[in-house]
Formats: C-alpha cells, sequence, structure tokens
C-alpha cells in the first residue's frame, strides 16, 4: 500500500501533502460526528501515517491495541482487517496484515487445569489478570521479526478451558501492518515495539454485560463474578495507565458500523492516491 512519488522532490512532497489533507480531514469528520469512534487521537499521527504509506518508513508498521477485557478490541481489529481485506483483496495481491493475539501468549497452564480439576477452579486461584501470566517477551520477539521481514511461527493459546498453547500453530509472514491486540499490548515491557498505540476505552456498565455474555460461553460459572472483579482491578494497576501515552483513544461502545465505515473511507483514499499516481507517471 505504499504511495509512489512522482519524477521529482517538489512533486513528491505535494503528493504526499495532498494524501496529508484528505486523512486530516477523514479523521476530523470522524471525531465530529455522531457517536464517534473517537474519543481522542493526536493530529500528528497523520503526518506519521502517510510516511508509512509513502515508505519514507521502509519497513512494516505496529500497530497496538489495548483496553479492558470485554472492551471490543477483538471486534475492532477483526471487523477492520475483514474490511481491509474485502476492498484490497482483488488490486494487490498480497496479505496486507499480520495480526497478533495477546492472549495467544498466556503461559501453557494445561497440567495446572488437569490437577484443579476444571478451568473455573484452575482460574478461581491463579491470577490471568496480571501481565506475568502472558509471556510478552516472545511477543515482541515474534513483532520484531515480522518488522525485520523474518517468519515466525506463533502460538496459539486455547481459551475454551484447557489452558493449552500450541507454539507453533500458525506460520506468519511478514506483512506491511503487524497488528497486536490484548489486555497488555501496551505494556511497558514491549510497548516501544509500537509505531501507534491505541486504547480502546468502554463504559463499565457496557463492558460488565459482555464479559458475563461471554464468562456464559466459557463456562466460568459461579466464579464469574470473582474474576471479573479481579479484573477491574488489575486493569486499574496495568491497564489504565496505558490510556495515556497512546495516540488514539477509541470508543468500545461505538457501533461496529462505524469502524467499518472508517476503515472503509482510508482504505479508498489509499487506493484512489495510488491510482491518481499511476495516471500521472503514464501517457495515453
Amino acid at each position: 500500500m505504499s504511495v509512489s512519488c512522482i519524477s521529482n522532490n517538489l512533486d513528491c512532497d505535494l503528493d504526499l501533502d495532498r494524501l496529508e489533507k484528505r486523512l486530516n480531514k477523514v479523521f476530523e469528520t470522524e471525531l465530529l460526528s455522531k457517536d464517534s469512534i473517537f474519543l481522542y487521537y493526536n493530529p500528528d499521527i497523520i503526518r506519521k501515517i502517510v510516511l508509512f504509506l509513502s515508505r519514507d518508513i521502509e519497513r512494516p508498521v505496529a500497530i497496538g491495541i489495548c483496553g479492558e477485557t470485554a472492551s471490543g478490541k477483538s471486534t475492532i481489529v477483526q471487523d477492520s482487517i475483514d474490511k481491509i481485506f474485502e476492498l484490497t483483496h482483488k488490486v494487490i495481491n498480497k496479505k496486507l496484515v499480520t495480526r497478533i493475539n495477546t492472549d495467544d501468549y498466556y503461559y501453557d497452564r494445561s497440567k495446572e487445569v488437569e490437577a484443579a480439576g476444571s478451568f473455573a477452579a484452575f482460574a478461581s486461584n491463579y491470577d490471568l489478570d496480571i501481565p506475568q501470566a502472558i509471556e510478552l517477551s516472545l511477543m515482541k520477539e515474534h513483532i520484531t521479526s515480522l518488522l525485520s521481514h523474518k517468519s515466525v511461527y506463533l502460538p496459539h493459546y486455547d481459551m475454551s478451558g484447557t489452558a493449552k498453547r500450541n507454539d507453533k500453530a500458525y506460520f506468519a509472514k511478514y506483512a506491511p501492518v503487524i497488528i497486536s491486540e490484548g489486555l497488555f499490548a501496551l505494556n511497558s515491557e514491549i510497548s516501544d515495539v509500537f509505531d501507534f498505540k491505541i486504547y480502546v476505552d468502554i463504559e463499565k456498565e457496557i463492558q460488565k454485560k459482555r464479559f458475563f455474555e461471554r464468562a456464559m460461553q466459557r463456562g466460568l460459572g459461579d466464579s464469574a463474578s470473582k474474576i471479573f472483579d479481579n479484573a477491574s482491578s488489575k486493569a486499574e494497576t496495568y491497564v489504565w495507565p496505558c490510556k495515556k501515552d497512546a495516540d488514539i483513544i477509541l470508543n468500545g461502545k461505538t457501533s461496529r458500523d462505524k469502524y467499518r465505515k472508517f476503515v472503509s473511507d482510508l482504505v479508498k483514499i489509499v487506493l484512489a492516491v495510488q491510482f491518481e499516481n499511476f495516471l500521472l507517471r503514464h501517457e495515453f
């Protein structure tokens, strides 16, 4: 998704300025709209986006997204990836996004679950809501490798209740965009690997409703309330502080359609500028 410069530096500067203006307009329009996906964004990130798109920064871009449990971050990421694929796969013959799920880096605790008799019994005595429960060092190693155009094997953690982790579940090649999301994606141990830091904020009542719906699906039973209270308590220590360093703060309750539309608007701008550059470089 690069934006090629035209013939000389002046043309290139004009081209990048035009792209920056278009992106600024999309961001500003969304920020001022009803039920915006944005609660805040740093305007300086627009120029940084342009530098990546123009390949002034030639390596892939790394985006970290964090927020409390049930804030909506996983849904936002998957919907965004799906929309990018929908709009680009016919014109760009390569995978554009590699997703890194922080939850997949939970340490394997399958033996402990087996000893406890059930995941609910295990979870009632084991804290899953602290950074130490996740192998962030391995996650950072994988992201760094992908940013260096190296392929890696990604793990997969079984969230159905076994607490098993398969360390070579997926073979991942580098892509122009690396997106990582999870509770501790912006933890201080790993945050410096990301070019853009995004925090998903959510109202407590909406979060609670979502959490208990998911807890029922995962069979957490009577331990759900205790787990939620612990997650909320630990979030104050380990998740909330990430908000102050975020380049973008998203609204976790905004409709999925609004997120899809915003991503669609961004992708269409990039594709349009690419096409304009093609026309300017060729005579017909």
